[in-house]
């Protein structure tokens, strides 16, 4: 009973420093934010930052790694279809967890981005190889096919970086449709 209190406490200490993180992020520059402005946005002790964190930059990697690990199980719940609904679906998916996830909007707006996006095409190149691995395409060699997925995956984060440059001026729907047209007319006939 001690030790689920203990683990709940950590949990929720653990949620307010990482949202007082995406809070902060909205005022400051990434590198400008302190330990400081966080405990004083999450109201916890500074010790209580560095029983879940080393430094700020240890917080940047696991909100990396936590915002990775988002994109991938969206992905994961993701089954192509020849279906607009259910890709423009997806796609709005995608849109709307990059509008509300400010540190991703952040690092697609920004020339910070350049490690996360080393890190997360690095986890796309293996989802790529796995998928490839277990999908025989009818037409397409492996090599072809894994070709596309990776051309479809950086077009997507194409058309995300743009649209968050743009501070999202352009609808979500309009965004969603152009990555479902793009999936339909590209990606798809691979599958088949």
């Amino acid at each position: 009973m001690m030790n689920e209190i203990q683990d709940e406490r950590y949990y929720i200490a653990d949620e307010a420093i990482y949202d007082a993180f995406l809070l902060v992020l909205k005022e400051k520059e990434i590198d400008k934010i302190t330990v400081s402005d966080i405990i004083k946005r999450a109201g916890i002790v500074r010790s209580t930052f560095y029983n879940h964190y080393e430094n700020i930059p240890a917080l940047i990697t696991a909100i990396e790694d936590k915002t990775i690990q988002d994109i991938f199980t969206l992905m994961e719940t993701f089954h192509p279809k020849n279906d607009r609904d259910i890709c423009k679906s997806y796609f709005l998916t995608i849109c709307d967890y990059t509008m509300t996830n400010p540190f991703l909007a952040n690092l697609l707006r920004s020339p910070r981005g350049d490690a996360f996006f080393e890190k997360i095409m690095t986890m796309f190149h293996r989802y790529v190889k796995q998928v490839t691995q277990n999908t025989i395409p009818a037409e397409h060699s492996k090599d072809e096919f894994s070709y596309m997925i990776a051309c479809t995956i950086g077009s997507t984060l194409g058309v995300l970086h743009k649209w968050t440059k743009e501070n999202f001026q352009v609808p979500k729907e309009v965004v969603a449709d152009i990555l479902t047209q793009a999936f339909i007319a590209g990606m798809l006939p691979f599958m088949s």
